[in-house]
Parts: C-alpha cells; sequence; structure tokens
C-alpha cells in the first residue's frame, strides 16, 4: 500500500504525548533490527499512529535503500493471504513476506476472532524476528487489550517496547497549528492559533480539521480573530482560565538526533548485487541484472542498465496497485515479476479496466451552475468549488450537512460532475448513498464477491457518500468503508460525505470513522430560498406532475429548492 509523502519525521511534532514514541521510531528507523523489536505503539484514532510508521518507511528507505520495506493494514495482508490461498500459492506468499526486511503492520486490533490469521502472523512474526528483521506494529489499543487473540501472539506483541500515543497538550497543538500554516504558506492573526489550540484538544486530526474550518472561513474574506475562534467552531463561550502558557518552548520537546554515515564508494558490481538483492526480495525476476553482473568487466552502459531495469520494476509495482484496485486476487501475480514483460503488465490492467463495472456516478441534472448559493451555504459552496478545483488536497475528506431540503444533495453531484470533467483524462467519480452502500455490501456477502465489491470501490478516483448517516450502528459496512476511506486517502483521491448532521450527532457511528470525517472540513449547508424567481422545470414528464396546469405555472411560484423539484405555489383566496 502506497505511503503518504508527508508522513515523515520532519512534518512531525514532538511533544509530551507523543515523545517516547517518537524517540523509539526514530531508534527503529536509523538502526531496523537492532533496537525495540517489535515496537508496538498503540493509541485512540487521529494520534499519530500511521504517521509514525510512514516517517519509519521513509526514513529507513531513505538511509538504507538496500533494504526491503513494506508497511500494510492489517486489512491487506488478509487479503493478500485469501488470494494466495484461492490460487494455492499461500508457500509463494509466505516466502515473500519472510523476505521483507522491515515489516510495518498497521491495525493490528483487527486481528480479533481471526484464529487463522493469527496462526500466520505469528508464525511470520516468529520468522522475521528469528532472522533479526524489524517489526513495527500499531493498533488502537495494547496488546492485553485486544479481544480474542492467541495468547502466544499477545506474548511475542508484547516481547518488544509498548508505547503508547495520548491527546497532544496544549503547547503541541499550538506548535502542529503553526507547522499547518507554514506547509500550507497561510497566515493567521494573533492569537487565533492559540485559542483553536485552546478548544479543539481531542487529538490531531480533529485539531488539523478545525483548522480547515477557519482557513475556510478566512478563504471566503472573513474576518478570522481571536473573538470569532468559538463562533465559527461552534465552541462554547471560554471560560475564565489562567494565563496561556508560551507556546513558543514547544521547541524545547523536539528530538536532535544526527548519524554519521561513513562515506565509501561502490564497485559497480557491488551497485548490481544490491539491486539484484532488493529486487529478488521483493518478489521480482532479475535475469537481466544477473547476467549483467557476470560479465567480467563493466560494460560500458552498466549505470544504464541498471536504471532501466529499476524503473521497468517500479512500473510493474505501481501497475499491480491498480490491478489489485480492480481485482485483489491478482496481488502477487507472475505477470507483474518480470521487468522484461512490462507491457504484458500493461495490457491486463488496460482489460481489467475496460471489463470493470464502476459503482454509479453523479447525476448530469445536478449542476454547480444551477446550484442556488447564498449566505447561508456560503461556506460550503466555496469548499466545494476548492474541492474541485484541487481534488484531494484541499478539504479532504468532505463533510457537508444540513437539514432536508437545502441542496446538499445537488451540491454533492455538482461536486461529483466538476470533478469527473476536471483533468485531461476522465475521472472515474462514484456517488452512492449510503444505504445503497450497505445494500451493495450485503448482496456481495451472499453471493461471495466481497473482494470484487471492495475492488470497484477502491479503483475510483473520488467518492462521495451521501445519507452517510445510513450506515451507523452496520459494524460491517462501517468496517468497510474505514478500509476504503483510508485506501482512497492514501493515494490522495478525495473523499466528500453528506448528511443531515454533524459527525459528533451521529449517534452509532464508530469513533474511527467520525474522527477521519472531523479531520478535513465539516461544513454546514443552509437553506437559501429563491424568491420571485421562476422555477425550472422539471426533467420528469408532465403527466408524472399532475394533470392541473395552475401548478405548473411559473409566474405563481414564490420560493423553489431546483435541487429536490420543490416549489411553493402562491395562496389563492
Amino acid at each position: 500500500m502506497p505511503l503518504d509523502e508527508r508522513l515523515r519525521f520532519d512534518t512531525l511534532v514532538v511533544g509530551a504525548a507523543n515523545r517516547l514514541a517518537a524517540a523509539a521510531a526514530r531508534a527503529v528507523a536509523e538502526s531496523p533490527g537492532a533496537v525495540y523489536n517489535p515496537l508496538f505503539v498503540y493509541g485512540g484514532p487521529g494520534l499519530g499512529k500511521t504517521h509514525l510508521l510512514g516517517a519509519i518507511a521513509h526514513e529507513v528507505r531513505a538511509h538504507y535503500p538496500a533494504l526491503t520495506v513494506s508497511y500494510m493494514p492489517l486489512d491487506d495482508l488478509v487479503e493478500e493471504m485469501h488470494a494466495a490461498i484461492a490460487r494455492h500459492e499461500t508457500d509463494q506468499l509466505r516466502e515473500r513476506l519472510q523476505r521483507v526486511q522491515v515489516l510495518l503492520l498497521d491495525d493490528v486490533q483487527f486481528l480479533t476472532g481471526r484464529r487463522e490469521m493469527q496462526s500466520e502472523v505469528l508464525r511470520l512474526l516468529n520468522t522475521l524476528q528469528a532472522a533479526g528483521r524489524q517489526i513495527v506494529m500499531a493498533s488502537d489499543r495494547a496488546p492485553g487489550d485486544i479481544a480474542d487473540v492467541d495468547e502466544r501472539l499477545i506474548s511475542r506483541l508484547s516481547g518488544g517496547l509498548i508505547v503508547d500515543l495520548t491527546a497532544p497538550d496544549y503547547e503541541t497543538r499550538v506548535a502542529i497549528i503553526r507547522s499547518c500554516c507554514q506547509e500550507r504558506g497561510v497566515e493567521l492573526a494573533p492569537g487565533v492559533a492559540e485559542e483553536l489550540a485552546l478548544v479543539s484538544a481531542a487529538n490531531v486530526r480533529e485539531l488539523q480539521g478545525a483548522f480547515n474550518r477557519l482557513l475556510a472561513h478566512q478563504s471566503l474574506g472573513e474576518t478570522v480573530d481571536v473573538s470569532r475562534v468559538r463562533e465559527l467552531l461552534g465552541a462554547p463561550p471560554a471560560p475564565r482560565r489562567q494565563q496561556r502558557p508560551a507556546a513558543n518552548e514547544f521547541a524545547s520537546f523536539l528530538t536532535d538526533i544526527t548519524s554519521a554515515v561513513a562515506e565509501h564508494v561502490d564497485g559497480w558490481r557491488t551497485t548490481v548485487a544490491d539491486a539484484i538483492a532488493e529486487w529478488s526480495g521483493a518478489g521480482y525476476r532479475t535475469a537481466q541484472l544477473e547476467t549483467l553482473l557476470a560479465a567480467p568487466e563493466p560494460p560500458p552502459n552498466w549505470e544504464a542498465q541498471v536504471r532501466s531495469f529499476v524503473g521497468a520494476a517500479e512500473r510493474l509495482r505501481a501497475l499491480e496497485a491498480a490491478a489489485r484496485r480492480l481485482d485483489p486476487d491478482l496481488a502477487g501475480a507472475d505477470t507483474f515479476r518480470d521487468p522484461e514483460n512490462v507491457g504484458d503488465a500493461e495490457r491486463l490492467v488496460e482489460r481489467l479496466s475496460a471489463e470493470a463495472s464502476p459503482p454509479p456516478g453523479p447525476s448530469p441534472e445536478f449542476t454547480r451552475d444551477s446550484f442556488v448559493a447564498g449566505t447561508a451555504n456560503r461556506l460550503a459552496v466555496k469548499a466545494a468549488d476548492e474541492v474541485a478545483a484541487e481534488p484531494g488536497r484541499r478539504y479532504n475528506p468532505l463533510f457537508l450537512h444540513g437539514a432536508p431540503g437545502t441542496g446538499k444533495t445537488h451540491l454533492a453531484h455538482a461536486i461529483g460532475n466538476a470533478l469527473a470533467a476536471n483533468g485531461e483524462t476522465t475521472r472515474r467519480v462514484a456517488v452512492v448513498r449510503g444505504r445503497e452502500f450497505a445494500e451493495e455490501l450485503i448482496a456481495a456477502l451472499q453471493e461471495g464477491t466481497v473482494s470484487r465489491w471492495r475492488a470497484r470501490y477502491r479503483a475510483i478516483d473520488a467518492l462521495i457518500v451521501d445519507d452517510v448517516q445510513a450506515v451507523s450502528g452496520t459494524e460491517r459496512t462501517q468496517d468497510e468503508l474505514f478500509h476504503v476511506f483510508n485506501a482512497l486517502a492514501s493515494d490522495g483521491r478525495q473523499l466528500v460525505f453528506v448528511a443531515d448532521r454533524p459527525p459528533q450527532a451521529l449517534e452509532g457511528l464508530e469513533q474511527r470513522l467520525r474522527s477521519r470525517f472531523e479531520g478535513g472540513l465539516v461544513a454546514e449547508v443552509g437553506m437559501v430560498p429563491r424568491t420571485g424567481h421562476a422555477a425550472p422545470r422539471l426533467s420528469m414528464p408532465v403527466a408524472a406532475r399532475g394533470t392541473d396546469t395552475f401548478f405548473l405555472d411559473d409566474e405563481k411560484v414564490t420560493w423553489t429548492w431546483p435541487d429536490i423539484g420543490a416549489r411553493l405555489i402562491e395562496e389563492v383566496r
């Protein structure tokens, strides 16, 4: 699974809540397999577990390019195992995983109740540790709190260093906000960062969501000063409090660790041999490099040949990821193992893309031009326009909420249409209601096609879920939505959710989903009635609207809600 390039140590703000975990992660990245093996990090949603795993991966790849690093959520590991079982290739999968030199396993809590998978993970951990390979795991709870897990596995998970992540303190929250400002190239009015740090304290993801909301208001030209922070975030008035501590003290929390690397010059044979070790360890055929290495003297173009091989292998890796999104059973297929046959892999992915049945797209009836904007929905409209202009970069996810009849469904489909038309290539945009999403999953469970159903959603470029409140209280649907969310968000693909109320008011919604919904921008779509304007003709035939032409007379319309076809007719006395 690809890692977000932003998840690095230099973008991680270190404070009291994560200092031990960050120090342990740095130590592991600098000396993989030598210290804290395994390293187990746990904490609630939005506290930075995945950030630490990503930072370790990027650091190891930067300093030890020959090492094979693999990051995967447990759900992906389960998928690969099921696909291997179906193809009678479990031994090959085990061998490939056992060659990994740094394994980063996320969401370990999902081992609950999966006895067969627990046995596979235990076998894998034993093999990797015996070979001195580094293991890092992350979970939302401590090893001993993961229910229904084999005691032997619990013992193995607890055998190294266990560190927890808690909610960041005030100073760290201020530092995070200021880092976000630097990253986005924006400025906040004096005192706003400090006030925001006091208002939002649950976790980093929600803090970033609140920061996004203030930026959205500021982008509308509004004055965002200290006096308006609580009002814009819907927070209660500030209680009387003592003077706030100085925020610039956060600098003392940062860890300054440097490592000296002895300079050396590799011979051409060493370079080629390292490339063979890296790519054969990742499961790729290296006959082309082995032939090169057998030469008695360095060929004049040996460097170009190595670069060509690496480029072809990386292309195969990208093609395999694309194929897995379309058909999970293709994970590890031979077609993606030979860098000398990239063409075959490209043709396979093209065929799969042509045959794939994508989820339903946006309705062409609902366009941005036909959406009625006003004061009550100005923030939501501004955010929608920015999402359409820069999908996956601004406000991801975007969470729209509002009462019935406010036009939130219209705006969601308008975003979908804009995304589909944005760019040189056609984007695959899915728009689905929460209830339909759940019903599709139930049908897939009945037919035994869950992998194919899941692949449909992981292959799209943008996902818009309307009436997402319908998934509240559904365990399996929320679990699948959580994993689809992570897969799309990690690739920078746009997510939009629509509900009749904000995330914190959705009863039965799992905290891990609530945290992710609030990590982007939550915007309300208010009622904006149209007064004194003729209503647009509906697309349905006249017979479907009734035969009384009185109600079709546009001159008698006083208010309209175009997105749902509602019209208020003047009173007749």
